[in-house]
């Protein structure tokens, strides 16, 4: 039988369809163009993902260009980040370009389009030009300096550059038509005067080329075949095919996709700016923000996240995805190749009676059930272990499970456990619990045929190690945190509960040579890596990952 094809999305049939009928000879050449103006988010990924990911399965290339046309917010620290980020992701670049680059080539097409009729230099201050310009229902004016003569506006052009004029004094714009239903082809600004030394031209220029005046130039310098942009870019198509057209140069085919909308989150990086400088997060790289930086250190693996944007595939319709299915990607990846450990969050003492005093043994425990070839550890076993404080009820129902008075439980990996005593402080709280176990039931079965219905995981006391344990939730309490009620700042939508700490967790000794970054799954308790930025030899620290189950899916059925 053989199996279907898989159906390709619009972008990679609309590329599918260039080369079938031999545009661009051919070709298939893509761009990432981020601006260094933040650090990239899981937004930025699935654009990544797309424009990389199209290049490799058309025997092509793509290009990593920064967007660097706007002075005041940017920066190399950014600049590295990201291309820290795009190589974890797993992709390489064929070749690296600023946008800066083509600052004197850009200039010169300006000056192309002056002595063409198509720009003009406008004195309108930016109120001005926002009122002239209308509204979706009202057509603009046209500005009182648009029919300058071309030596006017050559004159000005070039004092602009040589700084004679302040911030915001004049403009240079596109000559369109002040009438269009599109509001991009306004006579659209192609340069502001801007003071700002440039983190890689420094004070070589005092004026700047706006964006969509630079973009589809870059492009179109690189030789890039198809430019693909997130939706909202779709109304500056037309503005983008002006500026080529009435150039003359070559023309790459721009085409938008939905962006990335995730439950219980913001995309936004003014929203995100303001978590960090407001210190509602620890930074960029928190493993709560939705930034590149802060999953892959909270644990996720690139693969999830390629396998992620691959599931959620390409829509021309913008939309919200639902948070468990980017854990489901998650779950599924480290399923398979993370190693197996004991872990006991809120430690409860157990000790043994009749196990004997001094003496302690090595347990067999499996690496990882999916993947044979991980093979098996030893965990050592004594008298005196920890188990978790939830896994023990004093007074409990028939249905649960775990361990309580007089009923028994299984111990992974070790014997049936029965509890006899509970050993409480001054105020009533359990401290210990003395119990006993049936040496016969080694490795989980009763030679009596007696069944147990729970089994839980441990530790051992004496060879426990300590570490501490950040326990990570979403971030917002509300699905759609930029659907503020009435009254509310977005900032009231922030989870209290989004990160636990906990202190003095007891780990099994294999886990004292985990290294930074390193991935585990804890039995019965999620997924967990070791912090690469807070972690010591000395004090390690854990962050969570993702839950085993979809534990907020569980908390919204209570509510």
């Amino acid at each position: 039988m053989n199996t279907p094809e898989k159906k390709l999305d619009f972008i990679r049939q609309l590329v599918t369809d260039d080369v079938a009928a031999g545009l661009n000879d051919g070709r298939v050449h893509t761009r990432f163009p981020p601006e260094p103006n933040g650090y990239l988010h899981l937004g930025h990924a699935k654009a990544i993902c797309l424009s990389f990911g199209v290049a490799q399965e058309f025997g092509g290339k793509c290009n990593l260009r920064f967007d660097d046309t706007n002075p005041e917010k940017e920066d190399t620290e950014y600049v590295d980040a990201i291309r820290d980020d795009v190589k974890w992701l797993g992709f390489e670049w064929d070749s690296e370009h600023f946008a800066s680059d083509y600052f004197d080539q850009l200039y010169d097409w300006a000056v192309q389009l002056i002595k063409d009729g198509h720009a003009y230099v406008c004195d309108q201050s930016f109120e001005e030009v926002r009122e002239y310009r209308g509204g979706w229902n009202v057509e603009g004016k046209d500005s009182p300096f648009r029919e300058r003569s071309v030596e006017e506006n050559l004159d000005l052009f070039q004092r602009m550059r040589d700084g004679e004029f302040k911030d915001g004094e004049k403009s240079l714009r596109a000559k369109i038509d002040m009438k269009s239903d599109n509001m991009n082809l306004r006579d659209p600004a192609m340069y502001r005067i801007r003071h700002t030394a440039h983190h890689r031209t420094g004070d070589k220029w005092c004026l700047y080329p706006t964006y969509d005046w630079t973009h589809g130039q870059s492009d179109s310098i690189e030789g890039i075949t198809h430019s693909l942009c997130t939706l909202e870019f779709e109304h500056h198509r037309p503005l983008y095919d002006w500026y080529i057209e009435k150039l003359g140069i070559h023309h790459p085919k721009q085409r938008e996709f939905a962006r990335l909308n995730l439950t219980y989150t913001v995309m936004s990086k003014r929203k995100l700016l303001e978590l960090v400088q407001g210190d509602y997060v620890s930074g960029w790289d928190d493993p709560r923000m939705p930034t590149i930086c802060g999953i892959r250190r909270r644990g996720v693996t690139p693969e999830a996240l390629r396998s992620f944007c691959d599931v959620i595939g390409l829509t021309k319709t913008n939309s919200t995805t639902d948070l468990a299915l980017f854990q489901n990607s998650i779950r599924g990846h480290l399923n398979q190749i993370a190693q197996r450990r004991m872990a006991v969050l809120d430690p409860l003492k157990v000790v043994i009676e009749n196990y004997p005093e001094g003496e302690s043994e090595m347990r067999k425990a499996i690496n990882n059930p999916e993947d044979e070839s991980a093979g098996t550890r030893e965990m050592p076993f004594g008298r005196e272990i920890y188990i978790e404080r939830a896994d023990f009820m004093e007074d409990a129902p028939k249905k649960f499970f775990r361990l309580t008075q007089g009923r028994e439980v299984r111990l992974k990996y070790a014997y049936f456990l029965k509890c006899n005593d509970v050993i409480k402080d001054a105020e009533g709280n359990v401290t210990e619990l003395r119990c006993t176990y049936d040496p016969e039931t080694s490795g989980g079965k009763a030679p009596d045929g007696r069944k147990v219905k729970g089994t839980i995981h441990w530790v051992s006391a004496e060879h426990a190690i300590e570490a501490q344990v950040r326990l990570y939730d979403v971030l917002f309490t509300q699905e759609n945190p930029g659907d503020v009620p009435e009254g509310k700042d977005w900032k009231d939508l922030l989870n209290p509960d989004s990160l636990k700490i906990m202190e003095n967790c007891k780990l099994e000794p294999s886990l004292a040579s985990a290294e930074a970054g390193q991935r585990y799954q804890f039995e019965r308790l999620g997924y967990f890596c070791v912090d690469p930025k807070d972690s010591t030899t000395d004090q390690l620290v854990f962050n969570r990952t993702v839950t085993l189950k979809d534990a907020w899916a569980n908390k919204k059925k209570k509510t």
